[in-house]
């Protein structure tokens, strides 16, 4: 029989490596200061979960999974989490010409308007790393 402990705090401890590595100690740093006893759970169920189960698998490399991660985001209208995904997707390996890709890619299926709305968001992100092709939106830009 598995000990359950010792899985959580494996999980926890890959989660955290990844999420990290993915997302940069900054940003983590940031989440972990920001973290409340309310918010807490949210923190260990991410870092176990989504990092720790899922993130940190080898079936799928991270470049691969964060094209999935921005068509998600895209068709759900996350925009709270594009920014961070978008600065995620660049780190690991994925061009802004591939990123306008994924994201028109995803405009068919989950609608112009969840496309429009990322193009948006992405190419402020891309603005802000520096990327050459992009620029910031004005307040209200749309495409």
């Amino acid at each position: 029989m598995t000990d359950n402990v010792n899985d959580t705090d494996n999980a926890y401890e890959a989660g955290m490596r990844v999420r990290r590595e993915v997302l940069g100690d900054e940003h983590v740093d940031r989440a972990i200061e920001r973290t409340t006893e309310f918010s807490q759970p949210f923190q260990d169920y991410i870092t176990r979960g989504a990092w720790g189960s899922v993130w940190s698998r080898d079936e799928l490399d991270r470049r691969t999974r964060s094209v999935i991660t921005l068509a998600a985001l895209t068709a759900l209208k996350c925009h709270d989490e594009l920014p961070m995904h978008v600065r995620a997707a660049v780190h690991n390996g994925l061009t802004a010409a591939e990123i306008g890709e994924v994201l028109l890619h995803t405009s068919v299926y989950a609608g112009a308007p969840a496309g429009n709305s990322a193009f948006v968001i992405a190419q402020r992100t891309l603005a802000d790393l520096g990327e050459p092709t992009a620029r910031p939106p004005a307040d209200g830009d749309g495409y």
